[in-house]
Formats: structure tokens, sequence, C-alpha cells
């Protein structure tokens, strides 16, 4: 990563601007630390001591290395559909049925896998470094970190409640069209240490995690309710255990309840985000000219608002039976007016 210090940051020590600024974790800076040209300023080795001065060429030695690269990520040439792509970050709409991440029985087919293969081709050293994961069978939006600068900057973003995350689900029954946002608060737990299903239960169970999410409801017809939802905490399996927990499971969920005759996998998406792309505070992603309604394309002050289109099995059934509740062309604006206010990067 190279930077040239504005104005701003004359003056200012090196310490606080690596930590205080870009964000960098203490383990990553001693990383930095102890690379021989880990922190370059004007092409000469400096220390963390160092004083800024407006112009300086920073460098910092933080991109992934061959000798740093995943040998267990398997090159796979596999489609992807990318909604957005910088220096420090990469989003991409994750189709039903791909994994996110390789794991036993799955090894060459993820999501992982098909990014290994992109940067492979362009002799390009690759960490699969996602910001968080979406079961098999949810599609959606994904978001990637390039470097261990730029996922430390996504984590802590989301441990900060920068990032807003919607995602659209058809469940059973019809529930009002209220216009309200209602809110679920429960507490989750593994019964079986083995297995994956969650399930609700008391504070004091041991191993409870509390459990929060928002939702509202889009539309009711024909036995179903098609809802916008948005984790407020990001448990395993949350929306689908919070929904079956209201008699209302997701269709097609197999797992918690959901019936299969309309999708042949639980009717989950990840709609739509909301993040500052890293490093934007210090003016190093590259903003928009100026504000914009369009998603996918980060603003004048660094926060990208995302959209990822349905797949086509989600997009039949909104077609059928939830016609034009969602824009065929949304907007900013549209995120607005599905009734979730936490946008705006004020």
């Amino acid at each position: 990563m190279t930077i040239t210090i504005s104005a701003a940051y004359d003056g200012r020590l090196l310490r606080s601007y690596l930590k205080l600024t870009l964000g960098l974790s203490t383990v990553a800076l001693a990383k930095l630390k102890n690379h021989p040209e880990g922190i370059l300023v004007n092409g000469s080795r400096v220390t963390v001591r160092y004083v800024l001065r407006a112009g300086d060429i920073l460098t910092l030695a933080e991109e992934d290395t061959p000798e740093t690269a995943s040998e267990t990520v398997l090159p796979t040439e596999l489609p992807l559909d990318i909604l957005y792509e910088d220096d420090h970050v990469i989003i991409l709409n994750k189709p039903p049925f791909m994994p996110t991440h390789p794991s036993h029985g799955h090894l060459t087919d993820t999501l992982g896998n098909a990014l290994a293969f992109r940067y492979a081709t362009r002799g390009e050293p690759f960490v699969f470094r996602p910001m968080g994961r979406l079961d098999r069978n949810t599609s959606g939006t994904v978001v990637v970190g390039k470097s261990r600068a730029a996922s430390g900057a996504l984590s802590r973003a989301l441990i900060q409640g920068q990032v807003t995350k919607r995602y659209l689900a058809i469940i059973e029954g019809e529930l009002p069209v209220d216009g309200t946002t209602h809110t679920l608060t429960t507490y989750l737990y593994r019964p079986d240490a083995m297995g994956i299903k969650r399930m609700v239960c008391s504070a004091n169970t041991e191993g409870a995690e509390l459990a929060i999410t928002q939702y509202r409801v889009l539309g009711a017809s024909h036995g179903l309710s098609l809802v916008l939802a948005q984790p407020k905490t990001g448990r395993t399996h949350q929306l689908r255990v919070h929904f079956s927990s209201m008699g209302h499971p997701i269709s097609g969920d197999d797992i918690y309840g959901g019936l299969p005759h309309l999708i042949n996998r639980h009717a989950l998406h990840a709609l739509s985000l909301s993040l500052p792309l890293p490093f934007a505070a210090a003016g190093i992603s590259p903003p928009a000219t100026a504000y914009s309604d369009t998603l996918n394309a980060p603003d004048s002050q660094g926060y990208l608002h995302t959209w990822a289109p349905l797949p086509l099995d989600m997009q039949h059934l909104l077609d059928v039976y939830f016609p034009g509740v969602l824009p065929t062309c949304p907007t900013r604006q549209t995120l607005l007016d599905l009734g979730f206010s936490e946008v705006s990067s004020s």
C-alpha cells in the first residue's frame, strides 16, 4: 500500500497514523515493523516514531506474497458475479448452492476457489478473507478483504456497528403488512456440539448467545410473506431460527420447518449491505467525485451501499407472489423506502 500523506496529517506521529487513522491492529503493526521493508517513508525504512510531513510517500508492505498465499484453497474456474472491487476489497453476489469456504466434501466448488482462480490467472498471491460467511444455500452479498490490513478494517467496522446487512426472505404464513419495523430478541444455543442446528433458549443456558433481528413485512400473499430482515447480531442461522421460532419458518428450510414445495433451498438472500470502505477515512479508497444515488459505487465519503440482484429461483417467486414489491432499478433511496434508515455515512 502506497499513501501520499496529506496536509491534514502533517506533524502526526507515524504510530498514531497507522493505528488510529488506518486502524492497523497490534499484530499487523508488529508484522510490518519486523519486515525489512515493512514501513518505508520516501523509500527509506523508518520507525513508528517518525513524524509525518505533508507530501511524504508512505509505503507499507502489507500485500500478500507467494509465501503467505493460501495453498489450501485450490484455484477452480467458476463464475463470479462481482458487485464492486478496488485495491482493498472485493464484493460478490454468491449464487445459491455454492459454499463460501472450502470444507470436507467441498474442496473445489466454493467462492474461495473461484477467487483463488481469478487471482492466480493474474499472477497475484491470494488469501481468502471473507467478512463472515453465508450458508451454502443462502445467496447474496459477500465481502472479502484483499489484504490483512483491509480485512482488519472490515472486522473493526463490523464490530463497531458501521456495517448494515439486509436480507430478503420468503417465510411461511401471511403477516400484516403494517409498515412497522419489528424486533426479535432471543438467546440461541447449539444443543448438540456435533450438529449444526441452533435453538432458542433462555439467557442462562450454557452457551447462550444474544440474537437480535429487526424485520419489516414487505408483502403477504398465498400463505407467504416477503420480509426484509436486518440482523443486529451475527449468530449462526440467526434469521432461520428466529423466523421458525415465530411459527413462520423460511420457505424451503429443511432444517427449521420450511415447506419445500416452492423452492429447493431456503428462500434467503443477502440483498444489500452498507459499509465504510477500508481506509476511506484516510482518503485512500477511491470515493466518487460527488454523491450519487447509485448502488455498488462509493459515495464522496467512501461509504458503499450494495445491492445484489436476486437469483432466478427467488426472482421467480417474487414475480409470481409479490410482483412490483421490489423495484427493477433500485437506488439508495430504495433502501430508505424499504424501511431501514441506517444507510447514511453521516
